[in-house]
């Protein structure tokens, strides 16, 4: 018991130091409140589009859900990036929400009428796109509320405890449901009590100085001034100056990488999931049993991400963030490794949280070292490009499951191959960072 005692005690101290900061609380607080709003919406979406009686779940229909939901983040981000150097953050973060509160109202009066098609489609990715802003917003905002020396100890709090608190709103979505009984009324009030709490978060939001979170004054100089037009060659064009300051800067260069290779990993994953809870592992007609397990999984992933806060700062420590971005890799592909062999609900749910002890872990060094090595000029465009990475891994994903992942989502030679570009992704980036630190040879 001392190893785990010993942990608890270091992240609880780091804990209490990051907590210390007032601003460092409004803008974690701020980043709570709207992700767990995040969850609730999510789960809205996923009972009307994987979990209703009336649709089947297949490796198209999950595809195309996730690249519907995951397009915004890919091309709304260079415009979020160039913009959040000139705009200031905190403004962003505030009107972000405001603006969603409204649109998700608008999503569900859609969804009480039983609107459900293009118009629905093109009312998330609206919502969706003004979140592309605000979780950009963050990412460049956290090096203005903490030194740098604890930017680990606060990428291990804040986008974990973010995620944790998605989880939470999403089961409180899930609950309420189960409550009123599935149905379009019942999504719509979910997605009602998702607009309250942006509305929340905005209020958190306006308690900080509106200069706060930056862009620096310098930065905001240094940041070309035409990019916060609309012409989409500027957006590409601050999009590409981000793409040149993460290729000078090879720490970050291989950071994103890998980050990319696990995000194209993951995905194909996730996809396979959904299909294993609503298929393999019941009836396709039982859509509230898939629905339950579907939770379980999710839930044993945000336990996961809880762990990973709790062992990240300690592990980076001990490894640097490179290193423990190359651990976290080798113990997902173990788990997919696993998958190969046998497969039952609680080696499902077993793998599940340490993917997401590996996927958070890995991407908590990964902001921290993006954070650490751009300068703030460059910061949102980098953010941006990270978002981009990030997001169009999962949607190619989400093209390649459609040819690869069978209707029940389970196939070994899927999970080998998973598990094969787990340990080629921790192999590379290991080598990578050893080669980047060895000492020129004379």
């Amino acid at each position: 018991m001392t190893a785990p005692v010993h942990l608890a005690g270091s992240y609880v101290s780091d804990l209490r130091t990051v907590l210390r900061g007032q601003d460092f609380r409004r803008l974690f607080a701020t980043r709570l409140v709207s992700q767990a709003s995040d969850g609730a919406f999510q789960v809205a979406l996923a009972s009307l589009i994987f979990f209703s009686p009336e649709r089947a779940a297949t490796a198209e229909a999950a595809a195309a859900a996730f690249a519907v939901s995951l397009l915004p983040y890919t091309l709304v981000g260079p415009f979020a990036g160039v913009l959040l150097d000139r705009w200031r953050r905190r403004q962003v973060l505030l009107r972000a929400n405001l603006l969603r509160a409204v649109m998700v109202l608008g999503v569900a009066a859609l969804v009480a009428t039983g609107t459900v098609g293009p118009v629905l489609y093109v009312a998330v990715l609206a919502c969706l796109s003004v979140n592309r802003f605000f979780l950009a917003g963050l990412g460049a905002s956290l090096p203005h509320v903490v030194p740098d020396d604890q930017l680990v100890m606060a990428n291990s709090v804040s986008p974990t405890a973010g995620t944790v608190a998605a989880i939470v709103g999403g089961g409180l979505g899930y609950g309420l449901r189960d409550v009123l009984g599935a149905g379009n009324a019942t999504d719509a009030t979910v997605l009602a009590v998702a607009a309250v709490g942006y509305l929340l978060s905005a209020l958190v939001a306006s308690r900080m100085h509106p200069d706060l979170l930056g862009p620096d004054e310098e930065a905001h100089q240094q940041a070309p001034r035409a990019a916060a037009g609309q012409h989409a060659r500027h957006v590409v064009r601050g999009l590409a100056d981000g793409a040149r300051h993460v290729r000078e800067r090879r720490h970050a260069l291989h950071a994103l990488t890998a980050i990319g290779a696990h995000r194209f990993a993951y995905g194909i994953s996730t996809i396979a999931t959904i299909l294993l809870c609503r298929n393999y592992f019941n009836d396709a007609a039982d859509v509230d049993g898939g629905l339950r397990l579907l939770a379980l999984v999710f839930a044993a992933s945000g336990a996961g991400f809880a762990v990973a806060a709790l062992v990240t700062p300690v592990a980076a420590r001990r490894l640097g963030p490179a290193g423990w971005i190359t651990t976290c890799f080798f113990g997902a592909a173990a788990a997919e490794y696993i998958f190969v062999v046998f497969l039952t609900i609680p080696v499902l749910l077993g793998g599940a949280f340490a993917l997401g002890v590996a996927a958070q872990g890995a991407k908590i060094c990964v902001d921290s070292i993006v954070q650490t090595w751009v300068d703030d000029a460059y910061r949102g465009r980098v953010f941006s490009f990270y978002d981009v990475v990030f997001n169009a891994a999962f949607v190619l994903a989400a093209l390649v499951a459609v040819l690869v992942v069978p209707v029940d989502g389970y196939s070994r030679l899927l999970y080998g191959g998973i598990a094969t570009l787990y340990l080629l992704t921790a192999v590379v980036h290991g080598l990578s960072e050893r080669r980047l630190s060895a000492p020129a040879k004379p």
